[in-house]
């Protein structure tokens, strides 16, 4: 049995990590600036405050085997592309990283995992919505769209550095749109597939639903049980990375919006307007995770949306009858 800390256990991925944990019997320390929103964690600890605190990590990691470092300050397009948030997601990613490592090392942790994002790979190899370029190797020359994605790579590079300089056992993946039940639907931080299961959950009279953009942009999406276990057996073998974790069953987000009608039903027109949009093309190449893990993620998109509509469906229902409720 290890000692676990997973950083950003009030959020999505991270809240489905502690439980992956547990049910391995693992000891697990869980932190994050908020409660899961979703879920009542199996954590033996749950520490709630501000992992850029100093005072507050350097606790948290003492007595500490392995990090699972999640915790970030991030969102979907509507948070990362629009350039309102981009000092504060800057800001607070990396000072938490810069704290898990230099108080991890200090604690004498011997393994951190962090994960990266898909968001580091340069906007001049994702123009071709059909035919994005995505390989580890395709990294640099630098040139992300977004500074949450220049964040990332910057702390990829850190995380590295103190595995050259301290010895530390460092993981790095990089995550391509993960999604599921209990992650963030509705609030403005929420990404594409839990949107538009929401937009299409709640329409009831009208006949619409709206899109960002022409629709045509291109992505891979994730389910996360699949991203778990790519994180789980990354951690257990001898390959550093980075190394993407995501699908490679690519869609544009019309084709996208389509398949969750199918799944709930409702036939339904699209009407596209403008917004953010990020890269116009981008898709997880798992050749790497192919011959470093000899695995690769297998379960289809449509599978894991019919899980993740189902879920938000009852969300949706669950907050209308609250706002019926508070209206009587």
């Amino acid at each position: 049995m290890k000692r676990i800390l997973v950083n950003g256990a009030g959020g999505f991925i991270g809240g489905h990590m502690v439980k992956r944990l547990k049910s391995e019997g693992h000891w697990v320390r869980a932190a994050d600036i908020k409660r899961h929103e979703f879920s009542s964690l199996p954590a033996d600890e749950f520490v709630q405050g501000d992992l850029s605190d100093q005072r507050l990590m350097a606790s948290v990691v003492e007595g500490i085997d392995e990090i699972y470092q999640f915790a970030a300050d991030m969102g979907g397009a509507g948070y990362i592309f629009t350039g309102e948030h981009d000092a504060d997601v800057m800001h607070n990613s990396a000072t938490i990283n810069l704290n898990a490592l230099h108080f991890g090392q200090k604690a004498g942790v011997k393994k951190i995992f962090y994960s990266s994002s898909a968001c580091i790979y340069p906007e001049y190899n994702q123009l071709d919505p059909l035919n994005p370029k995505c390989s580890e190797k395709s990294a640099y020359p630098a040139a992300p769209d977004s500074e949450y994605g220049w964040e990332k790579l910057f702390s990829e590079r850190l995380y590295l550095s103190y595995m050259r300089n301290y010895g530390m056992a460092v993981r790095v993946a990089r995550f391509h749109n993960i999604f599921g039940p209990e992650g963030t639907w509705t609030g403005g931080k929420e990404k594409a597939p839990a949107a538009i299961c929401r937009k299409i959950a709640e329409v009831e009279g009208g006949d619409e639903i709206e899109i960002w953009g022409d629709g045509e942009q291109t992505r891979s999406f994730l389910f996360i049980d699949e991203c778990i276990e790519g994180v789980r057996r990354l951690m257990e073998s001898e390959f550093t990375g980075p190394v993407n974790i995501g699908s490679e069953e690519m869609v544009s987000i019309n084709q996208l919006a389509a398949m969750v009608m199918e799944i709930a039903g409702k036939r339904l027109s699209i009407r596209h307007i403008s917004g953010p949009l990020g890269v116009r093309g981008r898709n997880s190449d798992n050749h790497l995770i192919a011959e470093k893990l000899n695995w690769k993620p297998t379960r289809s998109l449509r599978a894991g949306l019919e899980k993740t509509y189902r879920w938000i469906e009852e969300q949706v229902a669950v907050s209308r009858s609250a706002n019926l409720v508070g209206n009587v």
